[in-house]
């Protein structure tokens, strides 16, 4: 079983530095598939009401054997969802179908500008933190213009902001100011999903000068980077594979010749001052 170490969060919380997307793991085959990375040695497990799968990933909680203290489960809250008492029932509609006692980690899942009531929806979840209905709270998505407005309003930083992040999008900027203000980065779609960054030569190259796999190389760059990624496997072996990058070091080299692909986001939609989803 891999052991993957941990990071600890501006709460005190020891957070996983890799672990599993759950996006599309559903029905019996999505609780196999999340209790099998459980088996594999992953804590993390990353889920969203938008995900249609929290009770897929309690159950595969419940049925994988592993102390629930060594679990750090995510959701997060949907844009329809915004607000103080609308976040504070979501909390408990999440609670029900995870069929847990706590969420580990709570995240704003976008922040819809044009709505603008991500900062009440803060507030209700720094009182669901404070009741112990969470452990840690954070974001998703979120620019540096909203994280300054949330910590200047509420004098809480977040834990964690998950955003896009990967070679063709490393996000320099942002991660230094989560850097300096404390907060965790974790990256949604490590590994750039529907396009050819594996199959890029650089990738490649940096794989076979360490004996890995284009897939491990580009996993320990955000790991080296201090970012979180969390991607998505069904399968065991792969689940495996993706856990396995802690065991070789990236140069500074091999870090700017990946960090050098960047070329923006997957899709421009996807802008968090724009997009919107409910």
């Amino acid at each position: 079983m891999t052991t993957i170490p941990t990071v600890t969060l501006n709460d005190g919380a020891e957070l996983p530095r890799l672990g599993l997307g759950t996006y599309a793991l559903t029905g019996d085959e999505g609780v196999d598939a999340v209790a099998s990375a459980l088996s594999v040695g992953y804590r993390l497990l990353d889920s969203a009401v938008n995900y249609e799968n929290e009770a897929e990933v309690g159950e595969a909680v419940r049925r994988s054997g592993v102390d629930r203290e060594e679990i750090f489960v995510t959701t997060k809250i949907p844009g329809r969802d915004h607000g103080y008492d609308e976040a504070l029932a979501s909390a408990r509609g999440s609670l029900e179908r995870l069929g847990l006692d706590r969420i580990d980690l709570y995240l704003i899942h976008w922040p819809n500008p044009s709505v603008d009531r991500y900062l009440d929806t803060w507030r209700a979840m720094i009182r669901l933190r404070e009741e112990g209905v969470v452990r840690s709270i954070g974001v998703s998505n979120f620019t540096e213009q909203m994280l300054t407005r949330l910590i200047d309003e509420t004098g809480v930083t977040p834990a964690v902001n998950q955003v896009e992040l990967h070679p063709y999008f490393p996000q320099a900027a942002l991660r230094a100011f989560h850097a300096e203000h404390g907060i965790r980065t974790e990256s949604w779609s490590p590994l750039a999903r529907r396009t050819e960054l594996l199959a890029e030569p650089i990738v490649a190259d940096v794989a076979a000068a360490h004996g890995v796999t284009p897939t491990q190389a580009v996993l320990r760059w955000h790991t080296q980077l201090g970012s979180i990624p969390i991607p998505k496997s069904a399968h065991a072996g792969r689940q495996r594979e993706n856990a396995d990058v802690f065991g070789f070091t990236l140069t500074d080299a091999d870090l700017a010749s990946l960090s050098g692909l960047e070329r923006g986001r997957i899709r421009a939609d996807f802008d968090p001052d724009t997009h919107e989803e409910m």
